[in-house]
């Protein structure tokens, strides 16, 4: 029967894509028209195959290389009206440039790089044996399932300035404790992921603030009242349904000890036999290499951990702030050095600085910091030292790639396709003011979830939601306020469910969990929480209700819900 699904599937694909490109033959662009007015539905074939090939072959490589492939032969067929060798041959190299280009992009360069060094970092705490000895010293505080979980989960609230250091930082650390208490990885990887863009979103001071504040500043002039963008920024975090409800639901599942769906039964094959991993998964490795191990792990000391992350993360907030101040300029940079140390001045710098950038110099200062540290305890010399640290790097490259085709069909997608300013011209025609939020939230969804990216998202739909709920709403700030809460939380929910996400495929190799199995275990637990935003929470907005009445109803449902329909992993209390 799978077999006959597949089969179906791909047959369905393939037609699809052929006539995707029949019509694409026959496409005539004008001055006034673009691919997408012409191909309309036919622009979503690349997500389409993407997404679709990976939940089938569990290769997200692959998937994302015939998606991209999918859509360069689109536009080669829109372009080139020749033969169809020259057609496949513009194709490859339109493939080509899309992945030079997104790795040329300086933002995506910093953080492939950022992401490296990192990799490097870890492995050298790994050698000194400060992952064991922090392994170790936390185990003692978890002695059990809940408290691991807990633990990991209070790690992500804490790690709130950047949802890729999130990911790097706290799935390793957290793994060797979780697995000794046979958390299984998809759960570990659950609770990295939802901790890290959410918190990240909400924090008052983050790498996600300067670009949020940044699209609420450009529709500032399409609001009925006067008032800064932060102020803004303020007022939606009680309408951030999705970010503060999924937050609240793993704290949930950790103290109730209950899961549904895909998750129980990767909570209970973990439980009862031990099995951290499916049978059939592919788990990549960021620390698990020999190589990079202590070899005595007589030097398991905590400090060889604790030193250089706090070196990372204490240097990142400095160089938030004078990266971030060294881009001001004018009337702000004058009332930042009147209050250097004020929270409205932390607020510019850190939206002013280029994270990228200012993590990557993080860790390379707390690679350095590691290796002296390594080579003062005569753990390993120079050499071995710089060794150690590059076969970190090379641990990442699997992580590098496909960041790297994420971000090509991303191009693909919105740049080159532009598929989804068809989807949000196509989604979002006259519609009732009370569902605005709503549909808002859903329409981010849907293209986050195709597109893979929760940035681009928010770009997309921000100069669309805020015009759109004001004049629906006559200038009602409350629903103005609840559609921004939208735009920023729906981004993040498809970035939670879309295998071609950067941030959901950063965690899964944080923790070392099969890419699709994190995918697939976390979709259920995302859709649940979806709902109930939609549901009791911008609905109820759409009506003039306040969070106030609305959240603590959600945390109830929520409750009930893994109260009534949750099944604890294992039975007996002294395995839990």
């Amino acid at each position: 029967m799978k077999k006959i699904v597949k089969c179906s599937t791909y047959l369905v694909l393939i037609i699809l894509t052929l006539v995707s490109f029949f019509f694409a033959s026959k496409v005539n662009l004008t001055d006034k028209t673009t691919i997408w007015e012409s191909l309309k539905f036919f622009t979503l074939i690349p997500p389409l195959v993407a997404i679709t090939l990976a939940f089938l072959t569990k290769n997200i490589v692959l998937s994302l290389f015939f998606g991209i492939f999918s859509g360069t032969l689109l536009v080669s067929f829109v372009n080139v009206k020749n033969s169809i060798f020259v057609v496949i041959g513009n194709s490859f190299t339109n493939l080509i440039s899309t992945i030079i280009n997104s790795m040329a992009d300086p933002w995506n360069a910093g953080i492939l790089l950022q992401v490296m060094a990192i990799g490097g970092l870890i492995a050298l705490i790994s050698k000194m044996g400060g992952t064991y000895a922090i392994a170790q010293t936390l185990s003692k505080k978890a002695k059990s399932a809940r408290s691991s979980q807990l633990i990991t989960w209070i790690l992500g609230l804490f790690v709130f300035f950047d949802d890729y250091a999130n990911s790097l930082i706290v799935g390793p650390i957290m793994r060797p404790v979780t697995d000794k208490q046979k958390i299984s990885r998809e759960k570990l990887s659950f609770i990295v992921d939802a901790t890290a863009a959410p918190i990240a979103g909400i924090a008052f001071v983050s790498t996600w603030i300067g670009y949020e504040l940044s699209l609420i500043q450009s529709e500032l002039t399409e609001l009925p009242e006067k008032t800064s963008a932060y102020s803004i920024f303020i007022e939606t975090i009680p309408y951030r349904f999705y970010n503060i409800f999924i937050l609240i639901f793993v704290f949930a599942t950790i103290i109730l000890l209950k899961e549904f769906g895909p998750m129980f039964k990767a909570e209970r094959r973990a439980r009862l036999t031990g099995k951290l991993t499916d049978d059939n998964s592919t788990v990549p490795n960021i620390d698990e290499n020999e190589n990079l191990k202590s070899e005595t792990l007589k030097n398991k000391y905590i400090w060889n951990a604790i030193i250089p992350i706090l070196t990372l993360i204490i240097t990142s907030f400095i160089g938030f702030y004078i990266n971030g101040y060294n881009a001001l300029e004018g009337e702000i940079l004058q009332k930042v050095k009147e209050t250097p140390l004020s929270l409205n001045s932390i607020r510019e710098t850190y939206s002013n600085s280029d994270a990228s950038v200012v993590l990557f110099m993080s860790a390379i200062l707390a690679g350095i910091v590691a290796m002296v540290m390594g080579i003062t305890q005569k753990v390993f010399d120079a050499k071995e030292a710089v060794d150690t640290w590059i076969e970190g790097w090379k641990s990442m490259m699997i992580t590098v790639v496909i960041l790297l085709l994420a971000w090509s069909i991303a191009d693909i997608i919105k740049n080159q396709l532009a598929a989804d300013e068809f989807l949000a011209v196509t989604l979002g025609n006259t519609i009732p003011a009370f569902f605005i939020p709503s549909v808002i939230f859903l329409l981010g969804s849907i293209i986050s979830f195709s597109t893979g990216t929760s940035y681009g998202t928010m770009g997309i739909l921000m100069p669309l939601a805020i015009p759109l709920a004001s004049s629906a709403s006559g200038g009602d700030m409350t629903l103005i306020t609840a559609s921004i809460g939208a735009v920023l939380t729906g981004a993040i929910f498809g970035d939670h469910c879309s295998p071609i996400s950067d941030t959901t495929i950063l965690s899964s190799m944080g923790t070392s969990c099969d890419h699709m199995d994190h995918v697939k275990t976390q979709l259920p637990y995302a859709i649940f929480i979806a709902s109930i935003s939609v549901i009791f929470g911008f609905l109820p907005a759409g009506f003039g209700i306040s969070p106030i009445i609305t959240l603590p109803i959600g945390f109830c449902i929520i409750i009930l819900t893994l109260f009534f329909i949750g099944k604890s992993p294992v039975k007996r209390k002294e395995n839990i």
